[in-house]
């Protein structure tokens, strides 16, 4: 049997810096992934500013807990050409059920600013 290889692997999102403080990943703009205008595809940024953000909020909860994302909101401001689109994600406030992260992604290729977003994530406990 074939081995399984994970979505997130074939798309190669990658993590670049993972601290309690920020986290950093990053995906390649390839011609698979790219809208008819060659931009990364929005839906694929949206991803890694979810997935930057969640791993990031997941250092600030207990070994019994999670989270989750309770709300996400992006600011689609220049399209990645270049790349890689490179997401940096920080906490804005740490609470003990709602954690709300901020995440700036930019075009690295061409040093300039593409989406800002802000994510909330509830924090759950153990079932």
């Amino acid at each position: 049997m074939a081995e399984t290889v994970h979505l997130l692997e074939q798309l190669n999102y990658r993590t670049v810096v993972d601290s309690p403080e920020r986290v950093i990943m990053e995906i390649d703009n390839r011609p698979d992934l790219a809208n008819t205008r060659g931009a990364l595809q929005g839906g694929l940024l949206a991803t890694l500013i979810d997935i930057a953000a969640g791993i990031l909020c997941g250092h600030h909860v207990g070994p019994d807990q999670s989270v989750t994302t309770a709300d996400l909101n992006i600011h689609y401001l220049a399209p990645v050409i270049e790349g890689p689109a490179r997401a940096e994600a920080t906490i804005v406030r740490a609470g003990r059920r709602l954690i709300v992260a901020a995440v700036d992604v930019t075009d690295v290729g061409r040093d300039r600013l593409a989406a800002r977003s802000t994510l909330g994530f509830a924090v759950l406990d153990a079932r």
